[in-house]
């Protein structure tokens, strides 16, 4: 019995009307940023817990040397008296109801208590800042880092593939400040920060939002938004701002690569063509998927390299390189193999794939 062929899935595919609607987002409010150490609901938190102990450790003095202590009213110090004496006294005010009267009592509020109420003024200047005046402040400093940027590493969507960009990025001993994902989901880009990447939130479609993140600086773009499209069309909007970037995309549809291609791709990774070539390897032997997965992971015990010949191993063959072992050759757009004739010396501004032992 003959199966019907199933339809074709064209959920991924680009068409000029989903390019048109794409194109017709505007991108709200791009924001750069880089998340600070503690957040600012944790750091208010801190502030009132320290509140909280220095005016108890006032209280707490205040109550021992009540006996020191002139009510001009009653002439009776009780424990209210001593809440209200001990409030009015860190705040200031002083009404002069309730004098201290004693050496001791004096003493404390001279060397104990005046240094909590600086220290209290402090806390409530810190957190007026933390709230009024850290907006612009948290606006400059982020302006001062964008414009120290370069030679970066952008990531156009925080998705699962995103995700491990970034965290392959960071195993590799990338440094956090180098790195910027660019997405629209806010909350995605939370858990971002949370890494100490810098994140810009806004459509990586737009101009402006690629421009806050100086894609024209940046040495590399990974581009996985999840959807072709979307992929595409970020690939014209990076090609444009950045003529000479190298791109890294993730397609999903096979017929959407040379769109990529043609879009201004420079790497093209279609995960589920690579991990359905990866299965069909694996019946030519059960340890290839182990091996390509050493190779391209950095908990391997081997990892790939691509660097320059140097100019002490040009005239050399291949084969005598030692390091590592090397795999394949680029000789401008020329793909040599190790048993290529062409490949047999090494000439300058070869480029170099081959296989070292991973960093211990």
């Amino acid at each position: 019995m003959a199966v019907p062929p199933k339809p074709h899935d064209d959920r991924h595919a680009v068409t000029p009307g989903r390019l048109a609607a794409r194109a017709a987002i505007v991108a709200a409010r791009p924001r750069f940023f880089r998340a600070g150490r503690l957040g600012p609901f944790v750091t208010l938190a801190i502030r009132a817990a320290a509140v909280l102990v220095l005016i108890g450790i006032a209280l707490g003095g205040h109550w021992l040397e009540r006996d020191g202590l002139r009510d001009n009213t009653d002439g009776a110090i009780s424990f209210l008296d001593v809440v209200y004496f001990t409030v009015i006294t860190v705040t200031t005010v002083g009404y002069g109801d309730i004098v201290p009267v004693s050496d001791a009592a004096r003493m404390f509020d001279t060397f104990v208590v005046t240094p909590i109420r600086i220290f209290v003024f402090l806390i409530f200047l810190g957190s007026a800042y933390s709230f009024m005046l850290r907006q612009g402040w948290e606006r400059w400093r982020m302006d001062l880092i964008r414009r120290e940027l370069t030679g970066h590493v952008i990531v156009c969507g925080y998705g699962k593939s995103g995700t491990a960009a970034v965290a392959e990025l960071l195993e590799r001993g990338h440094d956090p400040r180098s790195i910027v994902v660019v997405d629209e989901r806010g909350e995605r880009l939370r858990l971002a920060e949370e890494l100490g990447v810098a994140t810009v939130e806004g459509d990586a479609t737009h101009n402006r939002v690629l421009s806050i993140a100086k894609v024209e600086a940046a040495s590399q773009v990974i581009v996985s938004p999840g959807r072709d499209d979307t992929a595409v069309l970020i690939v014209l909007t990076i090609r444009r701002l950045a003529p000479h970037a190298v791109i890294a995309v993730a397609i999903a549809a096979i017929e959407n690569e040379l769109l990529a291609r043609d879009a201004g791709a420079t790497i093209i990774v279609n995960p589920v063509s690579f991990g359905g070539q990866l299965l069909a390897q694996c019946t030519a032997g059960r340890h290839i998927a182990d091996y390509v997965a050493d190779l391209v992971t950095r908990g391997g015990r081997v990892e790939l390299r691509e660097r320059l010949v140097t100019a002490a191993e040009v005239g050399r063959s291949p084969r005598e390189i030692e390091g590592g072992q090397v795999l394949r050759l680029y000789r401008g757009d020329q793909v040599l193999g190790l048993w290529d004739a062409a490949a047999g010396r090494l000439e300058a501004g070869d480029s170099l794939i081959e296989v070292v032992p991973a960093p211990t």
